[in-house]
C-alpha cells in the first residue's frame, strides 16, 4: 500500500524520479513515452466506442446497451491509468537499472475487449436475423 501512495505522487512529480539512479539513454526515455502514447490512444479509442454505443444503438434494450458503454468507459479510464502508473514504473526500473515491471493488465484488458466485441457480434447477428 506504501508504494501504491508512493508511485501516486510521482505521477503528479515526475520530476523526482530524477532522484533515483542514474539518467537512462534518452532512446528508452523516449521508448517509454511512445508507449505511454500508445496506452493513451487505446483508452480514447475505448472511451470513444464506449459513447459509440451509448449514441449509436438506440434499439437495444437499455440494460444491455448501458451495460457495454459502461464497460468500454471504464476499459478507458483503466488503460489511462495504466498508462501513468506503467510509464512512471518502466522510467524507474531504467534509472535503477531494474528488470522492467510485468503486468497482467494487457491481458485483462484483451480479454474484456473481446468479450465486448464477442457480444457485439451477437447482437450484430441476431439483430440481421430479427429484420428478415
Amino acid at each position: 500500500m506504501i508504494d501504491l501512495v508512493k508511485d501516486v505522487r510521482l505521477w503528479f512529480a515526475p520530476q523526482r524520479l530524477k532522484e533515483e539512479g542514474e539518467t537512462p539513454d534518452y532512446r528508452f526515455s523516449l521508448a517509454n513515452e511512445r508507449t505511454f502514447l500508445a496506452w493513451i490512444r487505446t483508452a480514447l479509442a475505448l472511451v470513444g466506442g464506449g459513447f459509440a454505443v451509448d449514441q449509436f444503438l438506440p434499439d437495444l434494450r437499455w440494460g444491455v446497451r448501458v451495460g457495454m458503454t459502461v464497460a468500454l468507459l471504464a476499459a478507458g479510464a483503466a488503460c489511462a491509468l495504466r498508462a501513468v502508473n506503467h510509464w512512471m514504473r518502466c522510467e524507474r526500473a531504467m534509472r535503477r537499472g531494474a528488470d522492467l515491471p510485468v503486468s497482467r493488465f494487457p491481458v485483462v484488458l484483451g480479454l474484456g475487449v473481446g468479450l465486448v466485441a464477442g457480444a457485439m457480434v451477437v447482437i450484430v447477428l441476431l439483430g440481421l436475423t430479427n429484420s428478415r
